[in-house]
């Protein structure tokens, strides 16, 4: 099996100061962090962390957790599911399968979950972050498709794209909404990006670190634009959008309108609070496999 070397882990792990860390959280954080390194000890994790946020997704969390690879694109993986105040049963069917759980008692959006997400990976000494949905809208395999170009040294933030692959979908307002935002955010950072808001995606460990997360709710556009505007690299590949099927349990972001309008007012705060970041990318050290 490929592994992140040694020497890399244990840089990770040395340039994270828990205690530190823990005093940023808020308090509903704080408490589900600490409960979950206590029973997950900070620097002993796999090289690949795959973070799932999750609201009410008892239907199908387990489903999608029991899919992801024990090793995709050669790195050994864990699965971190950060339940967002939920209301049923979700915490206990991803624990079920495997996965590990942080359970914050507020429901606070995605935005915060994955935020928090990739805290407890860093922590952990994960490598590289990836992301999907506990919807079963995205294929865990293909989690090795956007995590390949970081590991090649091609891109540091790998987003999947609908538009390159396939969107098994009939909303066509949404459809529309992907054109749309994706010109927009192309406009913003000056490269060319077809999927603005695609569930499943991959970064360097040190890219959480460095961009600033704010939206609780709207973060994919947020975690782009900031990725780009400090001068992370960008990468798209083709990955699929399955439909929610039977087991959806609602839209939970408002109708596509609203939706719309608050996704682009993120983008816009994003450049606008970042377009002054430093564009020198501080140049990550290639991820050794061995």
């Amino acid at each position: 099996m490929s592994t992140v070397s040694g020497q890399a882990s244990a840089k990770a792990r040395a340039g994270f100061d828990l205690t530190a860390e823990l005093a940023r959280l808020d308090p509903a954080e704080r408490g589900a962090a600490t409960a979950f390194l206590a029973t997950h000890p900070p620097g002993l994790g796999a090289p690949l962390a795959i973070v799932i946020p999750a609201y009410n997704e008892e239907p199908t969390v387990a489903e999608v957790v029991s899919e992801i690879p024990r090793e995709a694109a050669g790195l050994g993986t864990e699965v971190i599911v950060v339940v967002d105040g939920a209301r049923d049963a979700t915490a206990s069917r991803a624990a079920g399968v495997g996965a590990l759980v942080c359970d914050v008692p507020v429901n606070r959006g995605q935005g915060a979950a994955l935020k928090l997400g990739y805290w407890l990976a860093r922590a952990r000494g994960a490598q590289v972050i990836a992301t999907i949905d506990a919807d079963g809208q995205y294929e865990p395999e293909e989690i090795a498709r956007v995590v390949q170009p970081i590991l090649d040294d091609r891109a540091d933030f790998v987003s999947g794209s609908r538009r390159l692959g396939a969107e098994l979908t009939t909303d066509r307002v949404r459809h529309l909404g992907v054109l749309v935002f994706g010109a927009l955010i192309s406009v913003l950072v000056r490269h060319r990006i077809t999927d603005p808001a695609c569930g499943i995606r991959a970064m360097r460990s040190e890219v959480t670190a460095a961009v600033r997360l704010e939206q609780p709710q709207y973060q994919a556009s947020e975690l782009m634009i900031s990725a780009a505007l400090h001068g992370f690299r960008l990468g798209e590949v083709p990955t699929t959008m399955r439909d929610r099927g039977v087991h959806a349990t609602g839209t939970k972001k408002g109708g596509n309108f609203g939706y719309g309008v608050r996704f682009a007012r993120a983008a816009l705060r994003t450049w606008m609070r970042d377009r002054t970041a430093a564009r020198t990318r501080l140049r990550p050290e290639k991820i050794q496999c061995s």
